[in-house]
Order: C-alpha cells, then sequence, then structure tokens
C-alpha cells in the first residue's frame, strides 16, 4: 500500500478497513471484497446488514431494542479468522458506530459493495453503498464504494473477479489522497482481458435506469406503481458513457459541505 504511515497511522500496525455494503451480510461481493482487502494487506473487519438495504442512502435507522441494536457474529465464506457482525441496521449507521466507540481501534478506510448493479450518476445519493462510504469521511476516514456493472436481473455468477482486478490500482489512489476522500468505483461485468484501462468520470445527470410512477386504484385502494426506464448512455466522459464503453470508472465524490454567499446577492 502506497501511503506515509506517519500522516494516518503507526507505522507500527496495519491499516484497518472495515468492509460494508447495502445488499447485506449475506451477498458474495461482500464476501469478495472482504478477500481483497485482505490480500491488499488490510486489516479487516466485516460489517453489514443483516438484511438487504439498498437504496437507503445515508440513512443511519436501526431496529431498536430500547437503546440497542442487535448484532451477530457470523463465519464467512473463506474469511476465517476474519471478524464479521451482521447489524440490524443501514450500512451508514455501521459506519457511523463503528466510529462512536464500537470498534477499537476504529477503521482508517471503509470499503463498501461489491455493489450488485452501478452506482453512476446524480442518483448516487439514494446508494447505500455509497452512503456508507460518505459517512467515513465525516469521521475523517477514507472512503471507496466498489459495484459491478451487470445486466439486470444480474447473472448467477457475477463478475467479482472484474471488480477485484481493478481494486489495488484505485486503492493506490485512495490511500495516497487526503483524509476524508471519497471515491466511487463502478467496474464493468466483463472477462478481466476485455476491460479497459481505468477512467476518470464525471457524473451522469441522473443514473443508470429511470423510474416511472403512477398511482393507481384496484381491488385493495390506490397504489403507486413502479417501471424502470432505462437511460441512453448519454454525454461522453460520464460514468454511463465510459462503463458502455468497456472501462471501469473512477469519480471522487464531495460529502456534505456548507456554500457561502447565500444572502449576497440579496
Amino acid at each position: 500500500m502506497s501511503l506515509a504511515y506517519g500522516e494516518v497511522v503507526a507505522s507500527s500496525r496495519r491499516l484497518r478497513a472495515l468492509i460494508t455494503n447495502d445488499d447485506g451480510i449475506d451477498s458474495p461481493g461482500l464476501w469478495a471484497l472482504a478477500r481483497g482487502a485482505r490480500d491488499a494487506g488490510f486489516d479487516v473487519v466485516v460489517a453489514a446488514p443483516h438484511v438487504d438495504a439498498s437504496g437507503v442512502g445515508a440513512s443511519v435507522l436501526s431496529v431498536r431494542d430500547g437503546e440497542r441494536t442487535r448484532l451477530h457474529a457470523r463465519e464467512l465464506p473463506g474469511l476465517d479468522g476474519i471478524p464479521a457482525f451482521a447489524v440490524e441496521g443501514h450500512p451508514a449507521f455501521i459506519v457511523h458506530s463503528a466510529g462512536r466507540g464500537w470498534l477499537d481501534p476504529k477503521p482508517d478506510v471503509v470499503l463498501s459493495g461489491i455493489n450488485v448493479g452501478s452506482n453512476v450518476g446524480h442518483a448516487v445519493l439514494h446508494s447505500g453503498t455509497v452512503g456508507a462510504a460518505l459517512t467515513a469521511s465525516l469521521h475523517g476516514w477514507r472512503g471507496l464504494a466498489v459495484s459491478l456493472d451487470t445486466v439486470w436481473p444480474p447473472p448467477e455468477q457475477p463478475g467479482w473477479d472484474a471488480a477485484l482486478h481493478v481494486l489495488p490500482e484505485v486503492l493506490d489512489v485512495l490511500l495516497s489522497g487526503p483524509d476524508g476522500l471519497v471515491l466511487s468505483l463502478n467496474v464493468p461485468d466483463l472477462p478481466i482481458a476485455d476491460i479497459g484501462p481505468l477512467r476518470e468520470a464525471t457524473l451522469a445527470p441522473f443514473g443508470a435506469v429511470r423510474i416511472r410512477v403512477d398511482q393507481r386504484t384496484g381491488d385493495e385502494g390506490d397504489a403507486l406503481h413502479s417501471a424502470f426506464i432505462e437511460v441512453e448512455p448519454g454525454e461522453a466522459g460520464t460514468d454511463i458513457a465510459l462503463l458502455a464503453e468497456g472501462h471501469p470508472t473512477i469519480t471522487e465524490l464531495q460529502p456534505v459541505t456548507a456554500r457561502p454567499g447565500v444572502l449576497a446577492t440579496r
């Protein structure tokens, strides 16, 4: 790992990586990312929602029993000796808890994914995978969201190896950046030989898909019905366009910030 250790942690210990996701503790993509982090030399701990929590953004909701949120120790395939927990809470809740006393030592980086499906465009606002990485920044940690651009419905065996192939290069970028850096990585689900070079991408105007919502009245009363609408690749240089060309894409995301001057024009 290319990192000036004196700037971040004492050189006497390895960097600690919290691995989480929004697809849940039973997602093979989560297990693959944990293996990738372990193989990169991180001290790894895994904590992910006990059920699928896709689309929750940076929600810190949890299932509370009084002041308690339950967690369940797990043993994950191919990850012998790595502590793992299923948490009855959303991804950002897990990251926030890690920074408020749960984990000791605290993580140095948060790696979130590997998500089934891309997280692209300004619609990353809604992604629980991205929400976890952004929450890491609030604690001063580096965060990386990793997503695999699969077809839908996804294949039985998504190409996790494609994402792991790109991961070391992106970890170098992440670790050489400043504290609080947040990156989003999207990788096309292609054979490794067919994957193009890593490209920095701008965010597309929305996302890879849009949803049309209609109100309908039936026997059980009114309801909102959702239908997916595909979006064209769009402008060159955006994450959607570059993925369509076979390139993994990397984008730096900015956490919530204040912009001064709102009263200056009054």
